[in-house]
C-alpha cells in the first residue's frame, strides 16, 4: 500500500451534527478508508451543526474519492463540498510580479516611466554594464525548458511543463530572493532552443536549464555556456550532483570510510548520473562504475552519446561487465538516478560492510527504504516522505544567489564543489545520524551559506564581471 501524501490531499467541507461522537466517527471513517487527517482547524461547538473544512491526505485521486464516499455515509455528517488541494493551489498560477516602487502620483510616473525612464535607457545604451545595477537583470534568472523530460512524466511539451517551471520560480524566490521566470519554449531542435535563449539573454542575469532530455541537454548547456557571459546551470544535472555529494560526504562520516577508498556504482548514465559521476571523479573517489539498462558501461560498449563516452574514459578501471546484480557485489555505495525497482534486497545484501544506498528515482525509487530496513547503514531517496531527501532545492537557490551577488559570468566545477561542502556543513556533528545526513529543505541557513561559498569561490577564481561603472548621476 502506498503512503498517503500531500500530493494527493483533499479538503472536505463537512457539516457535523453537534452531538458527542460525530467528529470521532468522521475521523475513524477516514482512517479506515486509508486516509490521514492532516489538519482540522480549531473550532467551538455551538448550535445544531458545525461546518468545517478538513484536510485529508490520500494515496491517489481514486483513493480520495473513496474517502469522500466513506464519510458521506456517516450519520450526522454531510459532505457540503470537497476539492483537490494540489489543483486548488495551482489555480491562477503560483507566482506573480510585484512592484519595487510606488506609482502614486505624476512625479512617480515621470521617473518610473516616461519621460524619466529615457534617461536610464540612454545611460545603458552608452554603458551596457549598467543593466546589472539599474534593471531586474541583477536579480533575474530564466528557467528554460522545452518540456522534453519533465519530472518522471517524459516528453509532455512546453505548456504542460509550465506548472513545474512556476514551482521552480516559487522556490527561487522563497529560499533565495531570486526573481526567476518560467520560459517554456516550443522548439524542435537544440539549434532553435540555443538561438532563442541567446536572443532573449539581455533580459536575464542567469539561465537555469530544466527538464530537457539527454543527450540534447549536454549540447545545449555547452553551447549556451560558450555563447553567454552569464551563469548557465542545468539543474537536473548539477543540482542533483551537488546535493548527492553533500549527502555522501556526511554519510561516509557515519561509517568511517573515506571517499578515496570506496567503490561506487552509479545506476543511470543520463544527465544526472553523468554530473554525479563527474563530481565524484573530481573529488577523488576510489572506484566508480556506471550502469545503464544494458549493464556496466565498459570499454567494449558501443558508444551512443557523450555521457557513455565519459563513463568509458573515466570510470570502471577494472573493466567490469554484466548486469547491476553482478556489478553491485562488494560496492560500498549505490547511487541511483534511473528507474523504479531496479535494485533488490539481494543486491544490497551483496554490497560491502555498512552499505550506503541513495535511491533517487522519482516518484518511485530504485528500492524502497522498508525493503532494506536494517540492511543499510544509510538510506536516502528523492522523496519528501522518507528521511534524507536528496532535493535540488538545497542547491539551486543558493548557487544562483551567490553567482548573482558575485557578478559571476559562469558556474565552475569548483563553485559546485563549494556549494556541496556548504550544504554538508550545515548539519552539525552533534546532529548527524543515519536519518539526518542533509539539512531540511526548510532550513533557512542553507541558501545563505551556499550563496556565500559560491560567491567567494567565484571571486577567487576570477570568473566575475569587472566592477560596475558609477551611475550617471555620479558622473554628470
Amino acid at each position: 500500500m502506498e503512503t498517503p501524501t500531500p500530493a494527493y490531499s483533499i479538503t472536505i467541507k463537512v457539516s457535523l451534527g453537534n452531538r458527542p461522537g460525530t467528529l470521532g466517527r468522521f475521523a475513524t471513517a477516514v482512517g479506515a478508508a486509508g486516509g490521514n487527517i492532516a489538519a482540522i482547524p480549531g473550532f467551538e461547538a455551538k448550535g445544531l451543526v458545525i461546518i468545517r473544512e478538513i484536510d485529508v491526505l490520500a494515496e491517489s485521486p481514486n483513493h480520495a474519492r473513496r474517502i469522500v464516499s466513506a464519510v458521506s455515509d456517516l450519520d450526522g455528517v454531510t459532505v457540503v463540498d470537497w476539492w483537490d488541494r494540489t489543483f486548488r493551489l495551482h489555480e491562477g498560477g503560483k507566482i506573480e510580479v510585484n512592484p519595487l516602487c510606488s506609482v502614486g502620483d505624476v512625479h512617480d510616473l515621470a521617473m518610473a516611466y516616461t519621460p524619466g525612464v529615457a534617461r536610464v535607457c540612454n545611460a545603458i545604451a552608452q554603458e551596457p554594464m549598467l543593466r546589472y545595477s539599474h534593471t531586474i537583470v541583477k536579480n533575474s534568472v530564466a528557467i528554460v525548458t522545452d518540456g522534453t523530460a519533465v519530472l518522471g512524466l517524459g516528453n509532455i511539451g512546453p505548456a504542460a511543463a509550465l506548472p513545474v517551471m512556476e514551482g521552480k520560480a516559487l522556490l527561487f524566490k522563497e529560499f533565495a530572493g531570486v526573481d526567476a521566470f518560467p520560459v517554456c519554449l516550443d522548439v524542435s531542435t537544440p539549434d532553435e532552443l540555443v538561438e532563442t535563449v541567446v536572443r532573449m539573454s539581455p533580459a536575464f542575469g542567469g539561465v537555469n536549464l530544466e527538464d530537457i532530455a539527454a543527450p540534447a541537454a549536454f549540447e545545449i548547456e555547452e553551447r549556451l555556456i560558450d555563447a553567454l557571459e552569464i551563469p548557465v546551470f542545468h539543474d537536473d544535472q548539477h543540482g542533483t550532483a551537488i546535493v548527492t555529494i553533500a549527502a555522501l560526504r556526511n554519510a561516509l562520516k557515519l561509517i568511517d570510510k573515506k571517499l578515496s577508498d570506496i567503490s561506487v556504482v552509479v545506476c543511470g548514465t543520463g544527465a544526472a548520473g553523468l554530473a554525479v559521476a563527474k563530481m565524484l571523479h573530481d573529488a577523488g573517489v576510489g572506484e566508480m562504475v556506471g550502469v545503464d539498462r544494458n549493464g556496466a558501461v565498459h570499454a567494449g560498449c558501443k558508444v551512443m552519446n557523450v555521457s557513455k563516452r565519459w563513463f568509458i574514459d573515466h570510470s570502471n578501471p577494472h573493466n567490469k561487465t554484466g548486469p547491476l546484480s553482478d556489478v553491485i557485489k562488494g560496492a560500498d555505495v549505490f547511487i541511483g538516478v534511473s528507474a523504479p525497482g531496479v535494485l533488490t534486497p539481494a543486491d544490497v545484501g551483496s554490497m560491502a560492510r555498512d552499505p550506503i544506498v541513495f535511491a533517487m528515482a522519482n516518484p518511485e525509487p530504485e528500492i524502497r527504504p522498508e525493503q532494506v530496513d536494517g540492511m543499510v547503514a544509510v538510506m536516502a531517496t528523492g522523496r519528501s516522505d522518507f528521511p534524507n531527501q536528496i532535493n535540488n532545492v538545497l542547491a539551486f537557490p543558493g548557487v544562483f544567489r551567490g553567482a548573482l551577488d558575485a557578478g559571476a559570468t559562469c558556474i565552475t566545477e569548483q563553485m559546485k564543489a563549494a556549494a556541496a561542502t556548504a550544504i554538508a556543513d550545515v548539519v552539525e556533528a552533534e546532529d548527524l545520524d543515519r536519518n539526518h545526513i542533509v539539512p531540511s529543505v526548510f532550513d533557512r541557513r542553507v541558501a545563505a551559506r551556499v550563496a556565500a561559498a559560491v560567491a567567494a569561490c567565484a571571486a577567487t577564481e576570477g570568473c566575475v564581471r569587472p566592477a560596475l561603472p558609477p551611475a550617471p548621476s555620479e558622473r554628470f
